[in-house]
C-alpha cells in the first residue's frame, strides 16, 4: 500500500516538474544589433532592446575601453538609440551615445568590469581581503585587452553574444582568453545552465569566464572588480537574499543583489543579482562549484580614470552628479582546489530594471515533500480505518458457545 501510494505521487511530481520554467506575465519583443549605425567589425557595441507594456529598456553592452553595460529605461516604446560613432572613438567621446527621445529616459545606470586580481593563497584560506598585499600580483586591466568581435559569436535567434578578450602583451594568455557571455530573454524562464538562473523579460544575463590563462603562481586565485554608477540621490547596496535550496542549485541558500538605495523614487531602479556560488568546469555542477563572496565598497568618486562608454553617455563630470563605487567579488573556498586544477572559472549574473525574479518551493521539491510528510499520514488513517472495523466485526460475531450460569 505504502509502496503503491510513493510511486503514484512521484510519477505525479515528475509530470508536473517537467513542465518546465514559471510563467510570467510580461513579455516583451527583444531585438540585438550589434554596432548600429556603423559597419565597424573591429568594436564591439551590441545593443539590446526590449519593448513591451508601454515602456523600452535599453542594454548596451560594449568593449570599447573597460568591458561596460548600459541600462536605459524609458517610458515609451517608440524610442531609440543613436550612435555618433566618430565622436565615440574620439578622446572626447562625451554625448556620443543618446536615446531619443531624452524626455523618455526615465532611468539609467552602468555597471564596469574594471580589474581581475590574482593573488597567491598559500595558507589555503581564500580569504581576499585579510590576504598580504605583497602576494598580489598586479592586477589586468580589462580596459588594455585586445577583444574579439563578437559578430562570429551572435545569434538573433537566441538573443546571445559572446564578448572575448586577451590581454594580447602577457604570455599567460597564450592559450586563454576573458569573456562576457551575453543573454537576453522575451519572457520569464529558467537556464538550464548551471546555476539556472531565474530571468524574466526585464532582465539579461552575463556569464564570465576566466578559461586556460595561466597562473602566474602557485596556489592562485582571482576576484573580480566591477564599478557601479547611480544618481546622487542614491547608493548602491548590497542584499542578501534567502533561498530555498531545491534541485536547480543544490547546496546554494543565498541570492545576492546589489539594488539601489533610493526609497522615495517613485519608479523602480536597476538591479544586479547573481547566487553565491562560481563553478571550476565549463558544465558547471555541484562537484565543481565554489562559492563566491562580495565585499563592501570603496568610493572612486575623485579617482576614476578608466577608459568606457560610461563617457559618451554620461558625459565628461560624472562625480559631479553619480555616486560611483567598485566592488569586488572573489571566488574559492578554504581548503578547497586553486584555479590550477581546471583552468577555468565560471560566474553568471542578472542585469535588469524593476523587481528581481525570487526563486520559490518548485513543483517537484513540493510532491517530494508532501511524498515524505503525507504518506505516512495516509497510512496511519488507514491503519485507524482497519483497526477500527476490525473491532466492530468481532462485535458483531456471534459467540459459538453457550455461557456458564
Amino acid at each position: 500500500m505504502r509502496v503503491e501510494v510513493q510511486l503514484l505521487l512521484w510519477a505525479l511530481c515528475v509530470g508536473l516538474g517537467a513542465t518546465g520554467a514559471p510563467e510570467g506575465e510580461e513579455t516583451r519583443k527583444v531585438s540585438l544589433e550589434l554596432n548600429p549605425g556603423s559597419s565597424n567589425s573591429t568594436q564591439n557595441l551590441l545593443h539590446i532592446r526590449a519593448v513591451g507594456n508601454g515602456s523600452t529598456i535599453h542594454y548596451v553592452w560594449s568593449t570599447i575601453g573597460a568591458p561596460t553595460v548600459l541600462l536605459i529605461y524609458t517610458d515609451s516604446e517608440d524610442t531609440q538609440l543613436k550612435v555618433n560613432w566618430t565622436k565615440l572613438l574620439s578622446p572626447e567621446p562625451h554625448g556620443a551615445i543618446r536615446v531619443e527621445p531624452a524626455n523618455h529616459v526615465l532611468y539609467s545606470t552602468a555597471l564596469l568590469f574594471t580589474r581581475i586580481y590574482e593573488y597567491k593563497d598559500v595558507n589555503n584560506t581564500a580569504n581576499f581581503t585579510g590576504t598580504d598585499r605583497k602576494l598580489f600580483y598586479p592586477p589586468y586591466e580589462l580596459s588594455t585587452f585586445t577583444w574579439g568581435s563578437a559578430r562570429d559569436s551572435m545569434n538573433s535567434s537566441s538573443l546571445t553574444a559572446r564578448l572575448s578578450g586577451v590581454n594580447s602583451t602577457d604570455p599567460n594568455f597564450n592559450n586563454g582568453s576573458v569573456s562576457f557571455q551575453v543573454s537576453a530573454y522575451e519572457g520569464s524562464g529558467r537556464d538550464l545552465s548551471s546555476p539556472q538562473l531565474l530571468h524574466n523579460a526585464n532582465c539579461t544575463k552575463m556569464e564570465f569566464s576566466l578559461s586556460g590563462v595561466k597562473p602566474r603562481g602557485n596556489n592562485s586565485r582571482f576576484a573580480l572588480e566591477m564599478v557601479t554608477l547611480e544618481k546622487k540621490a542614491g547608493r548602491k547596496k548590497i542584499k542578501s537574499v534567502r533561498s530555498i535550496d531545491d534541485e536547480y542549485t543544490p547546496t546554494i541558500f543565498e541570492v545576492m543583489e546589489l539594488v539601489p538605495d533610493a526609497p522615495n523614487t517613485s519608479h523602480a531602479l536597476g538591479y544586479f543579482q547573481w547566487k553565491s556560488v562560481a563553478y571550476g568546469t565549463t558544465g558547471g555542477g555541484r562537484a565543481s562549484s565554489l562559492p563566491c563572496k562580495m565585499y563592501k565598497p570603496h568610493s572612486l568618486n575623485a579617482t576614476l580614470r578608466i577608459p568606457s562608454i560610461v563617457y559618451a553617455f554620461y558625459g565628461e563630470d560624472l562625480a559631479d552628479g553619480y555616486n560611483i563605487e567598485a566592488y569586488n567579488v572573489s571566488f574559492g573556498i578554504a581548503d578547497g582546489d586553486f584555479y590550477d586544477k581546471n583552468s577555468f572559472l565560471g560566474w553568471s549574473a542578472l542585469i535588469g530594471y524593476g523587481t528581481p525574479p525570487r526563486d520559490s518551493f518548485s513543483i517537484l521539491v513540493m510532491c517530494i515533500m508532501a511524498v515524505a510528510l503525507g504518506a505516512p499520514l495516509l497510512l496511519l488513517i488507514v491503519g485507524t480505518i482497519v483497526v477500527l472495523v476490525m473491532r466492530s466485526r468481532r462485535r458483531t460475531v456471534t459467540p459459538n458457545y453457550e455461557p456458564v450460569n
